[in-house]
């Protein structure tokens, strides 16, 4: 693709502006952002990897996986503030679905060991893990508000903070892992992946994309289940004081 098509492709921003214009929506400033932004933030990234994958070092790798799950928690804690230690819980969270999935992708050498491989399959990862969190930590927050006269019943007559939150807990794992599985249960009837669609637009053989696609989706599975399940267990028991009582989250 030229940059002269590439700039053609900026009639399906004109199109939300002029639409967003027309009906009042007043999201012209932040569509011209996002746009912004994409453009900016992804250009960077292109030149980053090029020089990443021509150097192929292992310390290379190691640091933009970092600066993926950095970025990553910094945002996801937004959805947290009122859990005491939820950036270093959700950078954990992170960590560990990085460590389980590669550690199946590489030990079992699904996938090689290069940059090309490592890096955008752990962006997909840990950009998953990330909504996930969000996700989750959205529900949970909401759950606990709603029901906060039914905790405070529970823990009154003897319950423990586990046994009084389980409900809301299991409810906001159940409701944050709903997404990932609905999509894959319509992948390739409703929608071709991102993935397997580029492989395919740069010429690779479709069931070779499909096989990677099916890599990718088996990965995602385990994230978002470790994800939900990880930051739900490190994060109720923040939510008590000593007196087991129950804090406010805001």
């Amino acid at each position: 693709m030229t940059y002269t098509s590439l700039s053609l492709t900026l009639i399906f921003v004109l199109i939300p502006l002029l639409l967003s214009k027309t009906l009042k929506l007043g999201l012209e400033k932040d569509t011209l952002i996002a746009t912004i932004r994409s453009i900016i933030q992804l250009l960077a990234v292109g030149y980053i990897l090029k020089f990443v994958f021509d150097a192929q070092s292992y310390i290379y790798i190691f640091l933009m996986v970092a600066l993926m799950i950095i970025v990553a928690t910094l945002n996801a804690r937004k959805k947290g503030k009122g859990i005491k230690g939820i950036t270093w819980k959700i950078a954990l969270t992170l960590i560990v679905v990085e460590f389980v999935t590669q550690g199946v992708l590489l030990g079992f050498d699904i996938v090689p060991a290069t940059a090309q491989y490592i890096i955008p399959i752990s962006g997909m990862m840990i950009g998953n893990s990330m909504i996930l969190s969000v996700l989750f930590l959205n529900r949970f927050t909401s759950e606990i508000a709603s029901h906060q006269n039914e905790i405070e019943l529970i823990l009154s007559l003897g319950g423990t903070p586990k046994q009084a939150i389980r409900r809301q807990l299991m409810n906001a794992i159940k409701a944050s892992m709903i997404p990932t599985i609905e999509s894959q249960k319509t992948i390739g009837l409703v929608q071709l992946p991102g993935m397997m669609s580029g492989q395919i637009i740069g010429g690779a053989d479709p069931i070779q994309a499909v096989q990677f696609q099916l890599l990718i989706i088996f990965a995602l599975l385990t994230a978002a289940t470790l994800s939900s399940i990880m930051i739900g267990f490190l994060s109720y028991p923040a939510l008590f004081n000593e007196r087991m009582q129950i804090l406010e989250v805001k």
